[in-house]
């Protein structure tokens, strides 16, 4: 029994608990095809248990080394050598509206600052379009509140999410139905990638952490897992998706969990300023769309498609219905994603230092 009366099993039975109900939630969300939906149900159960039981509960840190492990892992399988080769006859322009979106997350970022109660860098993160889950998963260790990123980002998924199919149609013209479907491969079996996540990890924070590479359990396995696999050496192992699944879940429960009322109010009270700055990136990366369709060749749903700032899945399943080149879309969105993850550590230092 503990100094506070409770049973030393009571704190990971409670946990257990609340993953299990995240895990029914997750079930459900992911039969209405929410984005994202165990960590949706993580980050929904979290909150509900923070705000609702007096005792507070935490995600043991090995539990979120694992998580960071395999989403690491997770956006180094997505660098393949046919989507860079979508982009080297036209990498001048794809880097540049890379690095401008880039700058102008940042800038959104800055806006969101402005609000009392939001600092610089979890303004800037909260807002970095890209990578929402790695940006979540990464904010904690990198200073920022990870309540308010996680919140934020994942309002810009949503909001991406339900528009671009209506964008894609009624402005880019689009025609659902026209592309041949994607082609989902053979995997090297579920083993096999359970052998290739857990080696990518090892490795990839073991060298991460010798080297002080910030936030070492994410970046090393993510870029042991690019090396792997533009080395041919993968077998074109990936995640098992169920692996995947619990790491979103586990990210989500530890952003939930942390949530007290006042942090919730203070999220509330930036939603009206969130909700517009999210409108004007997302137009600001339409524009950038444009430009790097009539820079590159690609059509003009290509460009918008390659830009949206967010919920690359659903980009891709829109790009494969529609026919877009969903090559060209995929090797611009895994470009900026890794620009976006990469550069996170150098903005928080750089951001620390100017405040």
């Amino acid at each position: 029994m503990r100094a506070d009366g409770t049973r030393w099993w009571a704190g990971p039975l409670d946990l257990l608990l609340v993953a299990l109900l995240a895990l029914a939630g997750a079930a459900a969300l992911e039969a209405v095809s929410v984005p994202s939906a165990a960590l949706f149900a993580g980050l929904a159960v979290g909150l509900v248990r923070a705000l609702y039981l007096p005792r507070r509960i935490v995600v043991p840190r090995p539990a979120l080394t694992a998580a960071h492990i395999v989403i690491g892992v997770m956006v180094g399988t997505l660098v393949q050598l046919d989507t860079l080769a979508a982009i080297a006859r036209d990498w001048v322009p794809v880097v540049l509206v890379t690095a401008t979106t880039l700058v102008l997350s940042l800038a959104a970022g800055q806006l969101m600052a402005l609000r009392r109660g939001i600092t610089p860098d979890t303004g800037a993160f909260a807002m970095i379009a890209g990578g929402a889950t790695g940006i979540t998963a990464m904010a904690r260790d990198l200073g920022a509140d990870e309540r308010m990123v996680a919140v934020l980002q994942y309002l810009r998924v949503l909001l991406i999410v339900l528009a671009m199919p209506l964008v894609a149609l009624l402005v880019y013209g689009a025609e659902p139905g026209s592309g041949g479907g994607a082609d989902p491969g053979d995997g090297p079996g579920w083993w096999a990638e359970l052998g290739f996540t857990i080696g990518c990890g090892l490795v990839g924070t073991l060298l991460a952490g010798l080297l002080r590479v910030p936030v070492a359990s994410l970046l090393g396995p993510m870029l042991v897992a690019a090396a792997l696999d533009l080395g041919g050496l993968s077998g074109g192992a990936g995640v098992p998706v169920p692996l995947e699944s619990l790491a979103f879940l586990l990210v989500g429960l530890q952003v939930g969990v942390n949530f007290t009322r006042s942090s919730l109010r203070m999220v509330g009270r930036a939603l009206p300023l969130a909700l517009l700055v999210i409108v004007l990136l997302g137009c600001a990366c339409a524009g950038l769309g444009a430009l790097l369709a009539g820079t590159t060749g690609v059509s003009p749903l290509d460009g918008y498609l390659a830009t949206t700032p967010g919920g690359m899945n659903a980009v891709l399943v829109t790009a494969t219905d529609s026919g877009a080149d969903t090559t060209f879309v995929l090797a611009v969105q895994v470009l900026r994603l890794f620009a976006m993850l990469l550069s996170a550590p150098l903005v928080a230092r750089l951001l620390r230092r100017r405040t």
